[in-house]
């Protein structure tokens, strides 16, 4: 890769958006910034600027290629509960290698995401939810995929040096399960069972 300090480079958009890749995946998506995307291209810190406008243009295209490979598997994969299980485990395998970019995705999802958007709505119509069911179903899954870690934040510094209430501090011993796969599969479970729940209320409610 040839560059120059003014602007003369043979950058491509999949060098810089695998370069941003690896920024987020080694120091979270907090941390990538032009400057720090400069630095791990080895370019001027205007080079990448000729193939991306801005912070905002490089996010949309690091969400994009980080999701790029999950698929909806066909309905002879197996029911509905497996199909959906299967859609959110991929996705969420993503999330793990990029930290942070959950953040991204709950702003930008209805505008960049559609196609995944329509593969979970896919298999919601396919489970037998009505319309407006299916709306509500995938606003929780993409509540809890996309913004779990709102409740789950890296920095813990505000529980240190305080007398928690009795109840919050025997659940607090178990604080590191939050990001491992047992809560991922205490959540997937309680989400999916009330998926289920919610279809049978459904179709009593039209009998």
């Amino acid at each position: 890769m040839q560059t120059s300090g003014g602007g003369s480079n043979t950058l491509s958009e999949a060098e810089i958006v695998e370069a941003a890749l690896r920024v987020v995946r080694q120091d979270g998506v907090e941390k990538l910034s032009m400057r720090r995307l400069s630095r791990e291209l080895g370019v001027s810190p205007m080079a990448p600027y000729y193939y991306v406008a801005d912070k905002r243009e490089l996010l949309d295209l690091v969400a994009t290629a980080a999701l790029t490979g999950v698929r909806k598997q066909p309905p002879e994969f197996g029911p509905w509960q497996m199909r959906l299980r299967d859609l959110i485990d991929q996705i969420d395998e993503k999330l793990r290698r990029h930290p942070g970019l959950g953040d991204v995705l709950i702003e930008q999802m209805l505008g960049k995401q559609l196609d995944l958007i329509a593969a979970v709505m896919e298999i919601l119509f396919d489970a037998g939810f009505n319309e407006r069911n299916v709306l509500a179903a995938y606003a929780t899954i993409h509540t809890y995929l996309f913004g779990r870690s709102k409740v789950n934040p890296r920095d813990r510094g505000a529980l240190q040096d305080r007398v928690l209430p009795e109840a919050v501090e025997r659940a607090m011993k178990h604080l590191g399960d939050l990001r491992g796969k047992y809560s991922y599969d205490f959540s997937m479970d309680v989400l999916v069972a009330g998926l289920e729940a919610q279809l049978v209320r459904q179709r009593d409610s039209t009998v």
